[in-house]
């Protein structure tokens, strides 16, 4: 009978070891980011295509030739390039995306830190301000889709200061938001993590409660620390 001998793994040097977690942070980091950059360039490609197929449909000014010419790119498009993404009701979610966010900039900045399918979470909404208003703050608090669809669920905008304002002045909050990171005191005032923090619940509609429990928080916070 042959003897099979056990092949035993040497141990590494420390300082292999070290050079191993090296380079799995180097690779795991290269991978995020091609990962990163092919999900904002796939993201813009699907808001190239609605915006240059809704300024096709908007030329001809036929409601049925809307119809029509989606089906038809899709098979057309399935054709080229497989029917994975192409589907005509991913082309509609497509038109849908441009139309919601005309603004370029603003597309291109969420794109960065956002995927497909959070875009595909806010395009039920019907109020773009709505929409505009929950893709920042996913992108600002790097919500998962999950989360992010919970805010909606949740009546997040409905629930801040910020939807008693001008919509223009929703707008320069949101834009402070995404280039400054600046967050709006109307944000902060009603924000469910805020008032999760301070031991809030619900809606308030006076501010004396919610100002007296936060000053209550601070103060023992930092007489924890003084210990």
């Amino acid at each position: 009978m042959t003897n099979k001998k056990h092949e035993i793994t040497p141990q590494l040097p420390l300082e292999t070891k070290d050079l191993v977690a090296d380079l799995r942070q180097i690779i795991d980091s290269a991978r995020a980011r091609v990962a990163s950059t092919a999900n904002y360039e796939l993201t813009m490609m699907y808001w190239h295509i609605g915006e240059r197929i809704n300024r096709d449909v908007l030329a001809n000014q036929r409601a049925e030739y809307g119809k029509q010419i989606v089906s038809t790119l899709a098979r057309q498009l399935q054709a080229l390039y497989g029917t994975r993404g192409f589907e005509a009701r991913s082309i509609r979610r497509m038109m849908q995306f441009a139309s919601k966010f005309p603004d370029l900039k603003i597309v291109s900045t969420l794109s960065t830190k956002l995927s497909w399918s959070h875009i595909i979470e806010i395009l039920s909404l019907s109020d773009p301000l709505q929409s505009e208003f929950y893709l920042t703050l996913a992108a600002s608090e790097r919500w998962s889709v999950r989360t992010l669809r919970e805010k909606i669920d949740s009546m997040l905008y409905e629930r801040t200061a910020i939807a008693t304002k001008p919509d223009e002045l929703v707008r320069k909050d949101l834009a402070e938001l995404r280039d400054d990171n600046a967050l709006s005191p109307d944000l902060v005032f009603k924000s469910p993590y805020f008032l999760e923090f301070t031991g809030l619940k619900g809606m308030y509609n006076e501010k004396g409660e919610c100002q007296e429990k936060c000053v209550n928080v601070i103060v023992n916070t930092d007489s924890s620390r003084d210990k």
